[in-house]
């Protein structure tokens, strides 16, 4: 599979079902498509079939409100058609706004209360190593979610605990809710400080899928030690115009955004050459 193509088609169809409902998450969803396309297309040993294998991988979106990315993914690894996919946030769906694994088909975890994915995450990883399972839990946390306390109480359970079968890819993004992730409540160096709650950790270019996969592969040879991945990203990623916007967490555009959106999709429906 072409990754860098994977994870344009990602990027399409999520911006279909959000402009298809009307408003949403866009900035967050678009800044983690790299990472899903390289998870989903060529690291995690996952499938439709074996959805209920304890054997497989596991994965954990942390940071639910980007639930419309990681939708777009399982439709396109087979998990439910485009009718369910276009279903977000109906009444009625079975794709709310953030993922739920009773509902959704490929979702293993619900999120959405943020902090407490990783919480989940990490008990996920622990059973695996407890029932002596060689399978990865991955999760995706945001720059801006880390502003939560209960993050960190799992850090530190997951690195005493030596699950080094737990990979934890941090989108940063530099964003969050209401601006800048540095002047809200300041991060600093997530390298660091991951580092020093014992992880294995290292900066990455969040939009080069190449250099993420490196990444991961090196991680999944490490022993003894959990792994944080800083993804270096940017909010609404690979869309010029929510890239540029200030205002790009939860969007609900005006009419000028609205033809922004449409003109958008349509650049990215002739860059994968789909047929509207």
């Amino acid at each position: 599979m072409n990754i860098q193509k994977f994870a344009d088609r990602i990027r399409y169809y999520t911006m279909k079902e959000l402009d298809n409902l009307g408003f949403g998450h866009f900035g967050g969803s678009l800044s983690i498509v790299e990472t899903l396309a390289v998870l989903y297309g060529k690291v995690l040993d996952v499938s439709p079939e074996r959805a209920t294998d304890p054997n497989r991988d596991y994965f954990v979106l942390s940071k639910g409100h980007a639930g419309p990315a990681l939708y777009a993914t399982l439709f396109l690894k087979g998990y439910f058609d485009e009718n369910f996919l276009f279903s977000l946030n109906q009444n009625g769906t079975r794709l709310p706004s953030h993922p739920d694994r009773n509902k959704t088909p490929g979702v293993d975890m619900t999120t959405g209360s943020l902090g407490q994915g990783i919480s989940a995450a990490t008990g996920i990883a622990k059973g695996n190593q407890l029932a002596g399972r060689n399978n990865f839990t991955y999760a995706i946390v945001g720059d801006g979610e880390l502003n939560e306390g209960q993050c960190w109480e799992a850090f530190q359970f997951a690195a005493h605990q030596k699950l080094d079968h737990l990979i934890v890819l941090i989108d940063d993004n530099k964003k969050q809710l209401d601006g800048y992730t540095a002047e809200i409540c300041d991060p600093l160096d997530f390298v660091e400080k991951m580092q020093a709650f014992g992880f294995n950790s290292w900066r990455v270019n969040g939009g080069d899928v190449s250099a993420i996969e490196a990444a991961i592969d090196h991680a999944k040879k490490v022993n003894g030690k959990p792994t944080a991945i800083v993804l270096d990203t940017v909010k609404g990623q690979g869309v010029p115009y929510f890239e540029e916007l200030m205002d790009n967490h939860h969007v609900r555009p005006d009419e000028a955004g609205k033809i922004a959106i449409k003109e958008s999709i349509e650049s990215l429906a002739k860059k994968i050459e789909v047929n509207q």
